[in-house]
């Protein structure tokens, strides 16, 4: 004999064909459904990770991960501040900047942030050097007042490389004719874009010691850290401010931009929760294959009573069927979701090709890709969630069918 028994009686009732074809079609939409509703849920997940580390990728491209900033003074003997950082295991890049208000003119005026780097240094903290559309970040020469654009700033001002740019800083200088703005004519070298606004239309990047002259800084106004782990940013600034000597402020990435990452945190679950429905739906239809198939054999269920089948052996019978069915549409939408998550970038370009449609267009979105990033840790949790619906839809039909008397059952057979 086959062992055990429940697991041999329900795989012969569902290789065996039925009488009633119509339970047969309710079991294969049943299996489609949470096929597809597992294929959705791995998608969209995968989906609200792409933008996430899209986001990740821009933000923190231009955002160090810590910052330290003197207190209303500049980082004092700023080379052994950076000896200091690098003695920290978690920091991976340090580099000093000057960073400060001015505003623009070129044919029209803008207001911007003016960030003073060392084109040697910044490569280690930020990938602005990876976004230039126009010229490169080693044309900031020191003393050559050059001075690069995000792109819509240089839209907005008019200007393009080789052009000149007059930068006004908000404070005066006091000259016999009375106080005027402290301004500097800066060349157009370089425009980058980064793909976020907040950069793209309010940053110039100007020589670090070029800042200072303009400023009349005796040092920079901070060091910026990138680290090996980014929620480590907060703790790692603090320990080396300390060891610094002096009054000094510590922020990190999380301050200025985790609105952004909990919204999308906040979205990522509301989308598991909704399409969780989905599976929910086809778990419905699995309730309802089982309640009808138990009714389709309540002869033979009452026969297996007869030759000593306990009830709870004729629960699993039915358990084991209905595990069977959530099993297959669980692999199936596994196959599918993952298959289309690691593809889905490509697909979208071939559907816009195609059909000359746009999912993100780049006049309207900074993100125009249809950007998939599949975790297999959400895959597993997305797996284990469905087969335990699957599991729990098989308990009222197991629990109908081995209530079942074998005297009524059989009375008219």
């Amino acid at each position: 004999m086959f062992r055990p028994l429940e697991l041999f009686i329900g795989l012969r009732y569902t290789r065996a064909k039925r009488r009633n074809h119509f339970i047969s079609f309710i079991s294969l939409v049943s299996i489609l459904g949470i096929a597809v509703g597992v294929t959705a849920l791995i998608t969209v997940i995968s989906v609200m990770n792409g933008f996430d580390k899209e986001l990740k990728d821009r933000i923190l491209g231009m955002v160090a991960h810590a910052t330290i900033e003197g207190v209303d003074e500049t980082v004092r003997d700023w080379p052994d501040a950076l000896k200091l950082a690098y003695a920290n295991k978690h920091v991976l890049g340090a580099a000093p900047y000057v960073e400060r208000q001015a505003m623009l003119q070129g044919t029209h005026v803008s207001g911007a942030i003016i960030r003073g780097v060392m084109p040697d240094l910044e490569p280690k903290v930020s990938d602005v050097d990876r976004h230039m559309r126009k010229g490169k970040l080693d044309d900031l020469v020191a003393g050559h007042f050059g001075i690069v654009l995000g792109s819509e700033l240089a839209m907005t001002l008019g200007v393009d490389v080789g052009d000149f740019v007059t930068v006004f800083a908000p404070e005066f200088s006091a000259t016999p004719i009375g106080a005027i703005p402290r301004m500097k004519r800066f060349t157009v070298v370089g425009i980058f874009e980064v793909g976020m606004q907040e950069y793209d239309s309010g940053l110039a990047v100007v020589n670090m010691q070029d800042a200072q002259t303009l400023y009349r800084l005796d040092g920079p106004t901070g060091i910026r850290l990138r680290l090996d782990d980014m929620f480590q940013a907060y703790p790692v600034g603090r320990d080396l401010a300390q060891s610094l000597g002096q009054d000094y402020r510590v922020t990190d990435w999380m301050q200025g931009h985790s609105n952004f990452f909990k919204a999308i945190a906040m979205e990522k679950k509301v989308m598991f929760l909704i399409l969780s429905l989905i599976v929910a739906v086809a778990v419905f239809n699995l309730v309802s294959t089982l309640v009808m198939l138990v009714t389709d054999k309540q002869a033979d269920i009452a026969i297996l009573r007869t030759l000593g089948q306990s009830p709870r052996s004729i629960m699993g019978t039915f358990m084991v069927q209905g595990i069977l069915v959530g099993t297959l549409g669980i692999a199936l939408g596994v196959l599918f979701g993952v298959l289309l998550s690691l593809n889905l970038t490509t697909i979208a370009h071939w559907i816009e090709q195609t059909f000359h449609v746009t999912f993100l267009s780049p006049d309207v979105y900074y993100i125009s890709a249809l950007p998939s990033d599949l975790h297999w840790p959400d895959v597993i949790w997305i797996t284990v969630t469905a087969f335990v619906f699957c599991t729990l839809a098989t308990l009222y039909p197991a629990r109908r069918a081995a209530k079942t008397e074998p005297a009524a059952a059989l009375r008219y057979e």
